[in-house]
């Protein structure tokens, strides 16, 4: 596939909604510091079959008893894990939720904090981030991508209801969108991040 068709695509996005907003703003941010980088990376555990309304209930949760960080919620894992599932209960299946969140809180503390594991070569950062329990390649490649920076595009079901919608391919599994992408796409962390939010962005409007 022509690289210009998926780069036509990325203008006539931007032309039609603008930089990415809501939700999007701060997972587009450019540079986040740790704090929004926790918060990014809360958010990717927490939306798993989610909507994003009930995500920032159980983010302002976290926000309000001051637990919205990796160190907080390690701190409260440690202390009272119920009261963290209590805390982000309205993003659903808060008792999965919490055990992975606390497994990735762990892996954080472990490496070094979030500017250490920044540092890591993305496929080997990505490899550690799917042995975690409950990342998926979707979870990972969200973690990476917007709360990492690393240059990886994520993809999800909106990302192939486009595909399958401009006929862009007919192989629509993880691994192959995931290549079609980069493979066409200048390897540029910013273009990945607006890219993916902008097709989201259309595809809830289009529901």
């Amino acid at each position: 596939m022509p690289q210009n068709k998926i780069i036509e695509l990325y203008i006539k996005l931007l032309k039609t909604y603008g930089k990415p907003e809501g939700q999007w703003k701060l997972w587009c941010k450019r540079p986040k510091n740790v704090r929004q980088r926790d918060e990014v990376i809360i958010g990717a555990i927490l939306t798993q079959r989610a909507n994003w309304k009930n995500v920032m209930l159980a983010i302002d949760n976290l926000k309000n008893t001051k637990y919205c960080s990796l160190a907080g919620i390690y701190m409260l894992g440690q202390k009272d894990k119920n009261k963290l599932a209590n805390l982000i209960r309205p993003s659903g299946f808060y008792k999965q939720k919490c055990g992975y969140l606390l497994a990735m809180v762990e892996f954080f503390k472990k490496s070094g904090g979030v500017n250490k594991v920044q540092k890591i070569e993305l496929n080997e950062l990505r490899v550690k981030l799917l042995a975690l329990r409950g990342v998926g390649p979707e979870t990972a490649d969200s973690i990476l991508l917007y709360g990492l920076d690393k240059p990886v595009f994520v993809i999800d079901e909106y990302t192939r209801r486009l595909v399958k919608k401009e006929k862009l391919a007919r192989d629509l599994s993880y691994d192959y969108l995931q290549k079609l992408f980069e493979s066409n796409l200048p390897r540029d962390f910013t273009l990945y991040q607006d890219l993916h939010a902008l097709i989201v962005i259309d595809g809830k409007n289009k529901k």
